[in-house]
C-alpha cells in the first residue's frame, strides 16, 4: 500500500470510527430519553434505585435473545437474524461463537455448559467451546420437536425448556400436535411435564425450587405450577397477566432474584413482579426486550436482549442464578 492510500484508508477509518462513536453515544442519550420506571408499588423502589440509570453495552445486532453472563467478564448473546452465538464484552467488543439458524434462550447447565434452543434444528444443543455444537434434544416419542424456545437449570440439575411452534421456517411441519414443556435428565430422558400452554415461552424457578414460572406469549400471561419431589407440575394456575396492544411486546424471557420477585419481559419493557402476583412496576425500555440475565460479580445487574441492542441496568436486588450455589 503507497502512503497517499495509507492516509486515505487512515482517514477513512478514523471517520468511520468517530461515526460509530456518535452513533452509540446518541443511542445511549436515547436510551436514557426513553427509558422510565413506572412504580405501581413503593416495594419497586427496593428493588430498583429511583436514579438507576440504562447504560447500552452493544448495538448493532439483528434480533437479540438468550444472554448468559460468564464469570470471565462477558455475555453469551444469540442474534435470531444474523443467527450466531456471539461473547459481547463490556466495551460492545463482540465475538462470535458459532454461527446457527435462530439461535434462542441459553443457559449454562451444571457443568458449565453452554445450552441453547436451536429453532432452526428443533433441539436444545450443547455448544462447545470450539464453536461446535451436539444435540441434546430433538424428539419427543420419535417425533420431531417444535422449535425449542427456552431453557433453565432445575433444582435437580435437569434441563427444564419450552417448545412453542411461534419459529416454525417456511414448509417445516408440525409433528407433535400440542406445545409443551419438557424435563431432560442427565441421561438424556425427555419428560413432557405440561401441554396446557398455547405458546410457552420463557420459564424460571422459585430460589427454593418449589414453583415453576411459565409465560405464555399467546394468553399474555404468567402460569405457575407447583413442583413435586418427583419434579413434575401439579397446580397449575394464573400468577398474572400482561396485557397491551398489538405492537407492544409480549410475555417472553423471564428472571427471578434471591427474595422470589420476578422480572418477566411483556409489553414496553420488564413487569417486576413479587411473589404473590402483585405487578410492582415496569422498567419501560427504549427497545423492546425479548429476554434478560443476571450478571457481573454481585449478580445484582440486569443485562437485557432488546432488539438490535444489549443494555445494563443495576439493582439494589441480587439475582437468583440456578447454575450457581447459592
Amino acid at each position: 500500500m503507497n502512503c497517499y492510500l495509507k492516509s486515505l484508508t487512515i482517514s477513512i477509518l478514523t471517520n468511520l470510527l468517530a461515526f460509530a462513536f456518535v452513533a452509540t453515544g446518541l443511542l445511549a442519550q436515547q436510551a436514557q430519553r426513553e427509558f422510565q420506571l413506572q412504580a405501581k408499588s413503593p416495594q419497586f423502589w427496593k428493588l430498583i434505585d429511583h436514579n438507576a440509570k440504562l447504560r447500552v453495552v452493544g448495538t448493532g445486532f439483528g434480533f437479540t435473545e438468550g444472554p448468559v453472563w460468564d464469570e470471565a467478564g462477558f455475555l453469551y448473546v444469540s442474534d435470531e437474524t444474523i443467527n450466531k452465538i456471539y461473547r459481547l464484552y463490556p466495551d460492545g467488543r463482540k465475538e462470535e461463537v458459532i454461527a446457527l439458524g435462530d439461535p434462542d434462550g441459553n443457559t449454562y447447565d451444571r457443568q458449565h455448559r453452554l445450552i441453547d434452543c436451536a429453532s432452526v434444528l428443533r433441539a436444545v444443543i450443547e455448544v462447545t467451546p470450539d464453536g461446535k455444537y451436539k444435540i441434546l434434544a430433538d424428539h419427543y416419542q420419535g417425533k420431531k420437536l417444535n422449535t425449542p424456545n427456552d431453557v433453565v437449570v432445575g433444582p435437580d440439575g435437569a434441563l427444564y425448556f419450552t417448545d412453542p411452534t411461534m419459529d416454525f421456517v417456511p414448509g417445516a411441519r408440525q409433528e407433535i400436535p400440542f406445545q409443551g414443556v419438557y424435563r431432560l435428565d442427565g441421561e438424556g430422558n425427555l419428560q413432557l411435564l405440561t401441554k396446557d400452554l398455547t405458546q410457552p415461552n420463557g420459564l424460571a424457578f422459585s430460589p427454593d425450587g418449589k414453583r415453576l414460572y411459565i409465560d405464555d406469549s399467546e394468553q399474555r400471561n404468567i402460569r405457575v405450577y407447583d413442583v413435586s419431589s418427583q419434579s413434575t407440575l401439579t397446580n397449575g394456575r394464573i400468577f398474572g397477566d400482561e396485557p397491551g396492544g398489538k405492537n407492544d411486546g409480549v410475555p417472553d424471557g423471564m428472571k427471578v432474584d434471591t427474595k422470589g420477585n420476578l422480572y418477566v419481559v411483556g409489553p414496553t419493557g420488564i413487569w417486576v413482579w413479587d411473589a404473590k402476583g402483585n405487578h410492582l412496576g415496569t422498567i419501560v425500555m427504549p427497545e423492546q426486550p425479548a429476554n434478560l440475565a443476571w450478571g457481573d460479580k454481585d449478580y445484582r445487574t440486569l443485562y437485557v436482549t432488546a432488539t438490535t441492542s444489549v443494555y445494563r441496568l443495576e439493582t439494589k436486588a441480587r439475582g437468583f442464578v440456578p447454575y450457581l450455589k447459592h
